[in-house]
């Protein structure tokens, strides 16, 4: 079987890093005195990085972060690849395809408990679409290589629809929301605050969420190069940080609401929307959850979206 180089992981994905601030470092202290952390709209580091706990828990090393925002998982992990970032979350479908491409970069480091109502697919409110069974035939907006592609996937599979039988439209979400409000695609598989955006701001209907079919829950990833230059104890330290961050939302929803809100441009009932879907509370990298990551990796195979199934085992680290 085909063993994918990191250039042509970098490659496939087809993302231009042209950022000078996403430019890697040529060289590396024994321990990094700036962690650069990517984050998305959704998952627990947003809610990390507006809580501060992060930088007030490395400061006393002489330590800082530089965030970086990513609109999708891929994207993110194309960075990481790249080392224009440290650490990042994502989904669990992405860290599965990075890992066939670039099976000696990646290090799962910490994990978060099933979210499986923060990921759906979104139908217009007077479409004839009922089941997911109802979508053969019909053009459905994604993110290539993200959580709704693996959900979508298995949606379709358990109504006995093969992938040939849609016509798949590959858009970021921004693209994707375009496209459904125009008519233009006939459903939208997204996850949060996208699909919160959708369901509150436009006519969308909620064909199907997550439950019953994938957990969704959101990794942390770490490249194994940034991973291998820092001691044991500074994933326990982030780890205290994201447990600690629980609290710190619950004592401060309200404003942490209202920051997000601002920094992403959605509105307040969009983003108390999503944060009650979204599952802050870390779980543990237990066998359950590397099972649950196989799995992925044997549909993702079979499906002829990865080359090779990775052994998710290998890159798993204590959190």
């Amino acid at each position: 079987m085909k063993r994918y180089s990191r250039r042509t992981f970098l490659t496939g994905l087809g993302m231009a890093l042209s950022c000078p601030a996403w430019m890697p470092r040529r060289a590396h202290a024994a321990r990094d005195v700036t962690v650069r952390v990517g984050y998305q709209q959704y998952g627990t580091l947003v809610v990390l990085k507006h809580s501060g706990l992060l930088e007030r828990a490395l400061a006393p090393r002489g330590m800082h972060v530089q965030w970086s925002e990513f609109i999708a998982g891929p994207q993110l992990l194309q960075a990481l690849a790249a080392d224009a970032i440290d650490i990042g979350e994502t989904g669990n479908a992405p860290p599965v395809m990075a890992q066939a491409a670039w099976p000696d970069g990646l290090a799962c480091i910490g994990c978060s408990a099933p979210a499986p109502h923060g990921e759906g697919v979104l139908v217009p409110a007077g479409s004839p679409i009922q089941t997911p069974a109802d979508l053969k035939g019909r053009r459905i907006a994604l993110n290539r290589g993200s959580n709704v592609h693996y959900l979508l996937l298995v949606l379709l599979q358990r109504a006995g629809i093969a992938w040939t039988d849609i016509h798949p439209v590959y858009l970021p979400p921004a693209a994707g929301r375009a496209a459904f409000e125009t008519g233009r695609v006939d459903a939208w598989a997204i996850w949060d605050p996208y699909l919160s955006a959708a369901l509150v701001d436009t006519q969308g209907r909620l064909l199907v969420d997550a439950q019953g079919v994938t957990t969704n829950r959101q990794f942390l990833i770490a490249s194994r190069p940034f991973a291998d230059r820092n001691p044991g104890d500074f994933f326990t330290l982030l780890a205290q940080v994201r447990q600690d961050c629980v609290q710190w939302a619950a004592d401060h929803a309200d404003t942490l609401t209202t920051d997000i809100a601002a920094g992403t441009g959605l509105s307040r009932p969009v983003i108390t929307r999503a944060l009650a879907q979204l599952a802050l509370q870390p779980a543990p990298l237990d066998p359950a959850v590397v099972t649950e990551q196989q799995d992925i990796a044997a549909t993702l195979f079979h499906a002829h979206l990865i080359p090779t199934v990775p052994d998710v085992r290998a890159i798993v680290r204590g959190a």
